[in-house]
C-alpha cells in the first residue's frame, strides 16, 4: 500500500534549483513513486493537493517552511527517503562550490571587496531588501527575482541612478557585462555592438545571432520587463543608453522592448538621436515611424536588429556623426507641431512617424485612441490635421483645391505662442489647386514675419511635369523662408530634431570596472556560471531574515533606519 510521509523545516531556506535537484533525487531513490520538495506557499500547497502529495501535517505548514513529501511504495520506504535528505542537501554543492560560504552580503563585501555587482534571485517579498542592501554597499544590481512591487522597482531604480549604479531588473533574466553572461546569458564573443533590452530572451535571441553572424557584443544591459512602463520611466533603459553612447568600445546601440508605453518611447528616440552612433531600435508590437531616421534605424523584428547591428558596424561609424543638437529648439517650454495637411493618407503617415517622437500627440487620424483630437476646431499638444475630412469640407471645396480653411488656420495656429512649428503638404497634379503657393507663400511669410521663431516646414508632392510646375512652386515658398522637403522622410527627420528637446535625466554616470566580480545571493548555478566563465565571485548563505516574520522584520527594519 502506498503511503505519502511528509517532513516540515520551519523558516529553512533554500533555492529553488535546490529544491528542484533534492525533488528529482528523492524521487528516484528505490521504493519512492513520488516527491514533491517545496516552500509551504498556498499556491505550493494546491499543486501538491492536486498531485495527491498533500499530507495532513503538511497541511500545517507555513509559507516561509521548507516541505518535503515522499509517496513511497510503503511506510519503510518514505521514511528512509526522508532520512536522506540531509545527505542529498550535502551532496548539492559542485566542485566549484567555495568551502566557506558568508551568511550577511555585508560579510561577503568584506571578504570579496573589488565586487561590482550583486546578483540577487532571493524570493521576490525579501528581495527588494537585499537589493538595497547591495546600493547601500555601493555596488551594482542584477535583480533576478520576480514578485517586487512596482513602487519598490521605482525606488530601487531613483536610488541607484543618483548613486551612479544600475538596478537591472527586477525579473532581469539576462545581461552580459565585460563579456560575463548573468542570469541566462549565451556565450557570445566581445565585439562592438552594445544591447539595452527590457526582454531578456530578446536580448538573447539577438545577442546569439550577432555572434552567428560574425558580430560580437561590447556589453548587453537587461532591465527588467516593466522598466518601460510610463511609471518607471525607463531609468535603467537610460542609463544604459547613455553608458553605451559615451563607451569607445562600443559603434552601434541595439535597443529591444516588448510593447513600452508611448509617452516612454518618446523620450528614449529623442535621447537616442542625440548620440553620434547609429541606433537600432526594435520595440516588439510598436508601428515604426520609418525605416530610417538620420542615426535611428528601426526594425521589426529580433532577427532583423542583429543582421542591421551588423551590418551598421561594418560600414563603420563616420558616416553617422551628426551634429543635430545645432538644430534643436533652446526654449525650455514646450514647443508643439500644427500639422495641415490636405492629403489623408500624408496625414496617417505622418501620425504614425512622429507617434514614437513627439508627445502627447492628437489627431482627427488617430492611430490608437488616446491621439484622439477632442475638437477638430481646436489644436493640442502636438497636433495633425486631416482637413479633408468631412467636419472640414462639408459646404466648401477640398483643401487640395481651395486654401481657405488652411490659411486661417495657418494664421490661427501662428497666433498661438505653444506653436513652434507648422507642418504643410502641398500636393500638385491634375484637378489640384492652379498655383497653392500664390495663396500659401505670401501668408507664410507673413506669419513669420510676426512670428520669426516660428518654423514652417513644406512637403511638396509633385513634379515638373505638372501643371503648377513643382520648380516654380518651390521658389516661392523658398522665397517666403519656408523649409522645404520632397520626400515625407526627410520631413519627418528635420521635425523630430527641430521640436525634440533633449531630457536631461540627472544621474550619475556609472562605471563598469573590469574584469567583472560579483556577489551572488540566491540561486547557486548563477554563482556556478560565474566561476565557469572565469569570473571571481562569492556566494552567499543567505536566509530570511527573522526567519521570514513578517512583523519581526519589520522591526528589524525599524531598528536599522
Amino acid at each position: 500500500m502506498t503511503v505519502a510521509q511528509s517532513e516540515i523545516r520551519a523558516g529553512a531556506y533554500y533555492d529553488s534549483v535546490v529544491l528542484m535537484q533534492l525533488q528529482k533525487a528523492l524521487a528516484g531513490l528505490p521504493g519512492v513513486l513520488d516527491a514533491g520538495v517545496v516552500m509551504a506557499t498556498p499556491a505550493n500547497l494546491e499543486l501538491l493537493e492536486a498531485s495527491g502529495l498533500l499530507t495532513p501535517e503538511a497541511k500545517t505548514a507555513k509559507a516561509d517552511d521548507l516541505l518535503i513529501v515522499v509517496k513511497g511504495e510503503d511506510s519503510a520506504a518514505a521514511a528512509h527517503a526522508l532520512s536522506q535528505v540531509n545527505e542529498l542537501l550535502q551532496r548539492r554543492r559542485t566542485s566549484t562550490s567555495q568551502t566557506f560560504r558568508p551568511k550577511s552580503l555585508a560579510a561577503a563585501a568584506k571578504q570579496l571587496p573589488q565586487a561590482q555587482w550583486v546578483l540577487v534571485s532571493v524570493p521576490g517579498r525579501f528581495a527588494a531588501g537585499v537589493a538595497r542592501d547591495a546600493l547601500d554597499l555601493g555596488k551594482h544590481v542584477f535583480l533576478y527575482s520576480d514578485n517586487v512591487s512596482l513602487a519598490d522597482e521605482i525606488q530601487l531604480k531613483q536610488t541607484a541612478r543618483d548613486k551612479g549604479l544600475l538596478v537591472m531588473g527586477p525579473d532581469c533574466g539576462t545581461a552580459i557585462i565585460n563579456g560575463v553572461g548573468l542570469g541566462f546569458a549565451n556565450r557570445v564573443r566581445r565585439g562592438r555592438i552594445g544591447l539595452v533590452a527590457a526582454a531578456g530572451t530578446g536580448l538573447q535571441a539577438v545577442s546569439s545571432h550577432i555572434h552567428n553572424l560574425g558580430g560580437g557584443i561590447s556589453q548587453a544591459f537587461g532591465t527588467g520587463g516593466r522598466d518601460l512602463k510610463a511609471e518607471v520611466g525607463a531609468i535603467t533603459t537610460h542609463q544604459g543608453l547613455q553608458f553605451l553612447a559615451h563607451d569607445p568600445d562600443t559603434e552601434v546601440i541595439v535597443l529591444i522592448s516588448k510593447p513600452p508605453a508611448p509617452q516612454v518611447v518618446t523620450g528614449l528616440v529623442a535621447a537616442a538621436q542625440q548620440i553620434n552612433k547609429p541606433v537600432i531600435i526594435n520595440f516588439i508590437g510598436y508601428p515604426p515611424p520609418a525605416r530610417q531616421l538620420g542615426n535611428l534605424f528601426f526594425a521589426t523584428t529580433l532577427a532583423e536588429a542583429a543582421e542591421l547591428a551588423v551590418a551598421t558596424r561594418r560600414l563603420g561609424t563616420e558616416d553617422w556623426r551628426f551634429a543635430t543638437n545645432q538644430s534643436l529648439v533652446s526654449s525650455p517650454q514646450p514647443r508643439f507641431l500644427r500639422g495641415l495637411f490636405s492629403g489623408g493618407t500624408l496625414a496617417y503617415e505622418a501620425v504614425l512617424g512622429l507617434q514614437a517622437v513627439l508627445s502627447p500627440l492628437f489627431s482627427n487620424v488617430p492611430i490608437t485612441p488616446e491621439q484622439k483630437l477632442a475638437d477638430p476646431l481646436v489644436s493640442q499638444g502636438h497636433t495633425i490635421l486631416d482637413l479633408g475630412e468631412d467636419i472640414f469640407t462639408q459646404g466648401r471645396l477640398h483643401p487640395m483645391m481651395d486654401n481657405d480653411l488652411r490659411l486661417r488656420r495657418l494664421r490661427q495656429e501662428a497666433a498661438d505662442p505653444e506653436t513652434g512649428l507648422i507642418y504643410l503638404d502641398v500636393v500638385l497634379g491634375e484637378g489640384a489647386h492652379p498655383d497653392p503657393a500664390y495663396e500659401l507663400a505670401p501668408a507664410i511669410a507673413a506669419v513669420k514675419q510676426n512670428r520669426p521663431d516660428l518654423a514652417v516646414v513644406v512637403l511638396i508632392i509633385g513634379t515638373d511635369g505638372d501643371p503648377q510646375d513643382v520648380n516654380k512652386q518651390m521658389e516661392q515658398f523658398a522665397a517666403a523662408n519656408a523649409t522645404l522637403f520632397r520626400h515625407p522622410t526627410e520631413a519627418l527627420l528635420h521635425i523630430t530634431r527641430h521640436l525634440t528637446i533633449h531630457n536631461q535625466y540627472p544621474h550619475t554616470p556609472i562605471t563598469l570596472s573590469s574584469p567583472l566580480v560579483a556577489l551572488n545571493v540566491g540561486v547557486e548555478s548563477f554563482y556556478d556560471s560565474l566561476i565557469g566563465q572565469g569570473a571571481e565571485a562569492v556566494q552567499v548563505e543567505w536566509r530570511p531574515p527573522a526567519g521570514g516574520n513578517e512583523k519581526l522584520m519589520a522591526l528589524l527594519a525599524r531598528m536599522k533606519n
